[in-house]
């Protein structure tokens, strides 16, 4: 992959210094498109040439226009079939992105968008396509459906664009993005767009990109978005000194450390009296197990996650607030993959690192390594709201039934918005396993939402569900 870090300038350069056809640039001119955004003027020199691209870029950057002018470019207005499709995470961004091709297409004559989503009847959506569509803009599991069903013809696809492939990602569409890029035909251009990069992106990108370019527009990994502090303890006060951090920094999610599998058992029951709800990784537990405490980790559902670097190798996990080193590491190398794992994309995160009297040398080294002066802080003077517990944003609902029932994130969402009630707002991430589906909540709706998914349907059958 070839690394571009494009300066960020407060006036781009001028649209007029790309090879757009004239009628588009008057069209750009109009809508008011006067100089390129950051992620524009990086990655449009690149898509225009044809190549793929993967670019680091969230909503608001300007990213719609960035993937439209080429696949609109590369268009032909007279050839009636699907030339462009772009997979959206939900059905207002497919809306939104679809809106604003149909003003950017304005320049050529009849130029169709059409729109496929779940949540609406696919009869009509199948009617549309048989009148025939220029580009396509979808969430992956009903466009899976319309290939299925054979509605959906892509032999001519020239471009496939999977717009915030993170999110699509978080929501579980593996499968089907990567059924969707199998019937895409070989030879095509495959821009991605994603705001962070946890592994499934890249494990995307190598498998349906050829030779792709990447624009990322700050390095991800910045050391001053971690904010490290040091605290000295004696190893009695060292589990409720967790607590205290816990209590006075209020992180939505932490990764604690520990050198040992039996000081993570002792901290899960201190964090336990303590009204903490905490969970542990370890080596000896099974693959189900490990996804179960992932799943309710990332989904926002359990605010600490207890774990020795053995198991916590390989989890990458996206806003992560703060990690506590509750042991300091005697190998500095370690201790710096440790604390990368907070501040990443957006945030800024805490590294809080307890130091007992025969760790100091340990700090030294880290300090020597990182070229730090370490920042001490005295636990007495943190402020803890001990009558304000920490307690989860979410709760998990565990679904009896997966990948094998082929249930999809999307028919639990229909489930819990359409016949339960509740709001898009008040159902968090989805995890879909081979046999069970794992669904956010927020916390004040858990028991209902039990109830009544317990009494309703998910994708036609009666369903067990239990709150973690």
């Amino acid at each position: 992959m070839t690394h571009h870090k494009p300066a960020a300038k407060p006036h781009g350069p001028a649209f007029s210094s790309l090879p757009l056809a004239p009628g588009m640039l008057g069209n750009l001119e109009l809508l008011g498109y006067h100089s390129m955004t950051p992620i524009q003027a990086a990655s449009l020199p690149i898509t225009l040439a044809w190549h793929d691209l993967i670019a680091q870029a969230k909503t608001g950057s300007g990213k719609t226009a960035a993937f439209s002018l080429p696949l609109l470019t590369k268009l032909n207005p007279r050839h009636f079939a699907v030339q462009a499709m772009v997979l959206c995470p939900t059905r207002e961004l497919a809306d939104q992105v679809a809106q604003e091709i149909r003003r950017l297409a304005r320049y050529a004559d009849n130029i169709k968008v059409v729109t496929l989503c779940g949540g609406t009847t696919i009869r009509p959506q199948r009617d549309t396509l048989a009148h025939g569509a220029h580009i396509v803009v979808g969430t992956p599991g009903r466009i899976m459906d319309h290939l299925e069903y054979g509605s959906l013809k892509l032999d001519a696809l020239q471009t496939l664009v999977l717009d915030e492939a993170d999110r699509m990602l978080d929501m579980g569409f593996y499968d089907s993005i990567a059924y969707v890029a199998d019937h895409c035909p070989l030879d095509r251009q495959t821009l991605m767009f994603s705001a962070t990069y946890p592994p499934g992106v890249t494990r995307l990108a190598q498998q349906f990109m050829r030779a792709p370019q990447e624009v990322k527009l700050e390095e991800l990994h910045e050391e001053h978005k971690i904010r490290q502090r040091f605290y000295k303890v004696d190893n009695a006060n060292r589990l409720q000194a967790v607590a205290t951090l816990l209590l006075h920094f209020r992180p939505t999610s932490t990764l604690a450390f520990c050198n040992t599998k039996q000081r993570c058992r002792d901290l899960l029951d201190e964090l336990d009296a303590q009204g903490i709800k905490a969970l542990t990784l370890n080596g000896d537990m099974e693959q189900r197990e490990r996804d179960q405490v992932l799943i309710q980790f990332s989904n926002r559902s359990c605010p600490v996650l207890v774990a020795t670097d053995v198991a916590a190798r390989g989890l990458d996990i996206s806003q992560l607030e703060a990690v506590i080193n509750v042991d300091v590491t005697p190998d500095p190398e370690v201790h710096i993959h440790r604390i990368g794992r907070t501040g990443r994309a957006e945030g800024n995160g805490w590294a809080l690192n307890l130091c007992g009297p025969t760790e100091l040398h340990r700090i030294e080294a880290i300090a020597r390594m990182m070229r730090i002066e370490p920042e001490w802080q005295a636990l007495a003077e943190l402020e803890t709201a001990h009558d304000a517990p920490l307690l989860p944003a979410m709760v998990t609902l565990q679904i009896l039934g997966g990948r094998k029932e082929k249930i999809r994130p999307g028919d639990v969402l229909g489930a819990l918005t359409g016949e339960a009630g509740f709001t898009r707002e008040q159902v968090g991430k989805i995890n879909v396993t081979d046999y069970h589906t794992y669904v956010a909540v927020t916390r004040d709706i858990a028991d209902e939402a039990v109830r009544r998914l317990s009494l309703g349907k998910v994708k036609g059958k009666a369903v067990k569900v239990r709150a973690l």
